[in-house]
């Protein structure tokens, strides 16, 4: 179902955008809420994840299925279709490809690992329920001139700009290339996701016009930034081709500019309860468009085909069918 419900009786959790000062506020939702037996991850890696936020899988893909994904990834980037797509983001200041976003829906070969059981079966673990697909987008950090991404919580802006009610979203970053120390890696402060920072700024206009190039608006203060690192330090994450990152939506992430010749992309899929669909937002003039926050919250249905890929239907694997 499409429909954004509006939220006059919704208190909001979590306000942000709204005030002067930025604020530090306590999580008021639970982290985990599967169980073991629930699906692929085990007992100790599901209290990791609730202590710290986050889980890696050193292999969650093989090495031949990488580099079918690492040929899509070229054939995205080279399909003049997809390039003129409004789906796509340049780097701010040139042509270079940043993001492909909806990639689920552009390409049958991400909507089938979308539906991989490695993958939503973790995602329907830690949140407890069915999920749809929030949002999904390959990320391109070519050598030499990628550009960083500011620390963030991610939830901060769903909840301002998409109208997330709670905390009950998960993420997995899957890499498509070797994540080294020094090709702008994703770093996050372990235990971050357990504070919400309330930022300041009025969300203008359109903004993710803006924001997917380089946000602003909704990145947290120097301060609040100092306070989290001194309590939670900061992990770098490395690894080869086909590892992956799962991290709550409310943990503080960001990665640096790649300036090596070593280019560094990912695979980015949110999925989001089905018990925690979007409303109104709470601190902006309109919802961002679907391909940014979905409002179709049709369960993914792992191994199978799935209205929660549905959509804009892809022409013969490319976008704007």
């Amino acid at each position: 179902m499409s429909i954004i419900e509006s939220h006059p009786t919704i208190d909001d959790a979590y306000p942000t955008r709204k005030c002067a000062e930025a604020a530090l506020l306590y999580r008021q939702d639970q982290v985990v809420h599967g169980e073991p037996g629930d699906g692929p991850i085990d007992a100790a890696t599901l209290d990791a994840f609730e202590a710290n936020g986050f889980l890696s899988v050193d292999q969650l893909l093989a090495p031949e299925e990488v580099e079918d994904y690492r040929a899509e990834l070229r054939r995205l980037s080279a399909d003049p279709v997809v390039l003129a797509d409004e789906r796509t983001v340049t780097e701010r200041g040139s042509d270079e490809v940043r993001s492909i976003f909806e990639v689920h829906k552009i390409s049958e070969v991400f909507a089938g690992l979308v539906r991989d059981p490695r993958v939503v079966g973790r995602a329907r673990q830690i949140l407890g329920s069915e999920v749809y697909v929030h949002q999904s987008r390959v990320n391109y950090k070519p050598g030499f001139t990628g550009k960083d991404f500011f620390w963030h919580s991610d939830f901060e802006t769903w909840h301002a700009e998409d109208g997330m009610p709670r905390m009950r979203a998960v993420s997995i970053s899957i890499a498509l290339t070797e994540n080294f120390v020094h090709n702008g890696g994703l770093m996050i402060m372990p235990g971050s996701h357990k504070t919400f920072v309330a930022c300041v700024g009025e969300t203008p206009d359109d903004h993710y016009k803006e924001s997917l190039r380089g946000q602003e608006i909704g990145t947290p203060d120097p301060a609040s930034l100092s306070i989290l690192a001194d309590k939670h330090g900061i992990e770098l994450f490395t690894g080869p081709a086909g590892s992956a990152t799962m991290f709550d939506c409310n943990c503080m992430h960001g990665s640096n500019g790649n300036i090596t010749p070593f280019p560094r992309s990912n695979v980015f899929i949110v999925f989001n309860s089905v018990e925690n669909t979007c409303v109104e937002p709470f601190s902006a003039p309109a919802p961002r468009p679907e391909f940014i926050a979905a409002r179709d919250f049709t369960p993914v249905t792992a191994g199978g085909g799935s209205g929660g890929v549905g959509g804009r239907p892809p022409s013969n694997g490319t976008a704007g069918g």
